[in-house]
């Protein structure tokens, strides 16, 4: 279990990678800009979650392990709301407000990250992907 904010490092932007398998280099930002991050996944599915903090945001997120997770900007401009067992870390910008990616309570090593602050995702492309869905309301506070 961690304890305390874990803000991501900064790091250099990767270009866009179209591997055989489908891994590609995903850009994400908030609405201001002032956070950019990368993924390198293949998004062919999204997570819904019934918790309280997610359902209220309406997320719509993909898990990715800490190694394929690059904050490229914006370390200053994150802020990070915990709640109940403090362990999932729930970043957004502090600026406008747009929740851009957390760390789970339930994989603390990974991040999910909101799929519509990638570049090239809109509802469309989310509508023709696999919906898994987790039951964060059973979880004991």
């Amino acid at each position: 279990m961690t304890s305390g904010p874990i803000f991501p490092e900064e790091t250099a932007s990767s270009p866009v990678v179209l591997g055989t398998d489908g891994l590609r280099t995903w850009h994400g930002s908030c609405h201001c800009g002032r956070v950019l991050f990368e993924v390198d996944t293949v998004l062919d599915r999204v997570a819904i979650c019934n918790c309280s903090i997610c359902s209220r945001r309406n997320a719509v997120m993909h898990r990715v392990s800490a190694e394929r997770f690059r904050l490229i900007q914006g370390r200053g401009a994150l802020t990070f709301y915990e709640f109940a067992t403090h362990t999932a870390k729930h970043w957004f910008c502090g600026t406008c407000g747009i929740y851009t990616f957390h760390r789970p309570r339930v994989a603390p090593d990974c991040y999910t990250v909101n799929v519509f602050c990638l570049e090239g995702v809109d509802r469309d492309l989310v509508a023709g992907l696999e919906v898994q869905r987790f039951d964060g309301r059973s979880f004991p506070a």
